[in-house]
């Protein structure tokens, strides 16, 4: 992009924001409201403001500023001094950061995490965060409303290029070999040298696919950071948990049939390298190391032949003790904790298309959930988790026996 250019696209974001802002500024919603039985109280819980359908990145926000090993690492992260006039030297927590070239999605990633928790009773505005997205991420540049899962793996993949590269002359990978406390058997490498985000989100596939002709054994080995789960068709009219037409659909299913045997059909032919040809053949997925968290996204949006189609299937998911084993390659190397993972955040997608409707997010934080509804906290409970139609779901490995029962 030019400088002409560039310099519009600044000059539309600014106007833009002031122009949100005159429609947004009103005490309801700057306000952190966190409401208990009706009445509010003041605890840590902050909001973040909508910035003109926004919500897809404030959802996302909440829920990985509550995965604490992942929101710890940058929140101790020394922040990025300024250079310039009367600042020089000192540290910042809550400004854009200075100069075309010196813009950091780390940085400002690091001062909105910083935010959330420190019991602000008015809700944050990420607009300089929003700002260098709209700079390094063209696709989210606008006012439209945004895929919540495009931009959490556009915001993970962003960090950890940039953390590779490391900023104001720092290493990032360095600090994350001497704080993180991950050891290097933790770490899982995606394009290149191991980040916080590889290290958190990071497990290996394998990937298996059989000639149906000559039976020759291919595999490949992939990293990822999430699994998108298909809901499985039988039960996509399944909408609401107590439809009582058919069983309802639950994770385990989503997950069964993401590792299940299957047949590739004629648009997918496999190269064999021993028949020389494409030919039919199956697939199979094993996970060969699970991540510290696991991302399950499950894919709720489909393209027909003019419209992205919205899957609305309530899918039953375990608050605790979701059981990972039976999808390992070598269940047998890893001890019966380190397959549980327990729920830690939720993200929801109400409405009907992906280019619109509202984005929201449930938390776990110091054992109490929490609903994060842009500017707007709501303690909220466990049942009330459960029934969500959820969109992305963020289980974290159990560490240590907790006596409570697998779900």
């Amino acid at each position: 992009m030019d400088c002409s250019s560039y310099s519009t696209y600044c000059s539309a974001f600014t106007a833009d924001r002031h122009r949100k802002r005159k429609l947004m500024e009103n005490s309801s919603l700057n306000s952190k409201l966190l409401k208990i039985n009706g009445s509010s109280t003041a605890l840590c819980a902050t909001g973040l403001r909508n910035l003109g359908n926004t919500c897809f990145m404030n959802a996302i926000l909440q829920s990985l500023s509550n995965i604490q090993q992942f929101c710890c690492y940058f929140k101790e992260l020394p922040a990025v001094e300024l250079r310039n006039g009367k600042t020089a030297g000192r540290r910042t927590y809550h400004t854009r950061s200075q100069g075309d070239n010196s813009v950091s999605l780390v940085e400002e990633f690091r001062k909105t995490l910083c935010a959330l928790w420190q019991g602000s009773q008015t809700a944050f505005s990420p607009e300089s965060l929003f700002y260098v997205v709209w700079k390094i991420m063209p696709n989210f540049r606008g006012y439209q409303q945004q895929d919540a899962h495009e931009f959490m793996r556009y915001l993970l993949d962003h960090l950890h290029l940039e953390l590779q590269g490391g900023f104001n002359g720092v290493s990032r990978s360095v600090i994350l070999q001497e704080n993180s406390g991950l050891s290097a058997g933790s770490r899982c490498c995606i394009n290149g040298a191991s980040t916080v985000v590889t290290a958190i989100f990071g497990g290996i596939l394998q990937n298996e696919v059989n000639c149906l002709i000559c039976g020759t054994e291919s595999r490949k080995f992939d990293p990822f950071l999430d699994l998108s789960l298909d809901i499985p068709s039988q039960f996509r009219n399944k909408r609401s948990k107590n439809q009582e037409n058919g069983p309802t659909c639950t994770l385990r299913d989503c997950l069964r049939s993401f590792t299940d045997l299957e047949e590739l059909d004629e648009t997918e032919l496999y190269m064999c390298h021993k028949c020389k040809k494409k030919q039919k053949s199956t697939k199979k997925f094993w996970i060969q190391k699970l991540p510290k968290v696991l991302c399950l996204h499950l894919k709720r949006f489909h393209w027909t032949a003019y419209l992205r189609n919205k899957v609305d299937t309530y899918v039953e998911f375990p608050l605790r003790g979701l059981d990972m084993k039976c999808y390992l390659l070598e269940p047998e190397n890893s001890g019966p904790e380190n397959c549980l993972y327990d729920l830690a955040a939720v993200v929801v997608h109400h409405g009907s298309g992906v280019g619109s409707g509202h984005y929201t997010a449930y938390a776990t934080h110091e054992g109490r959930w929490f609903h994060f509804n842009d500017s707007t906290v709501t303690l909220t409970d466990e049942e009330t988790v459960v029934k969500a139609k959820a969109y992305i779901l963020f289980y974290v490995e159990r560490q240590a026996k907790s006596g409570l029962d697998k779900l």
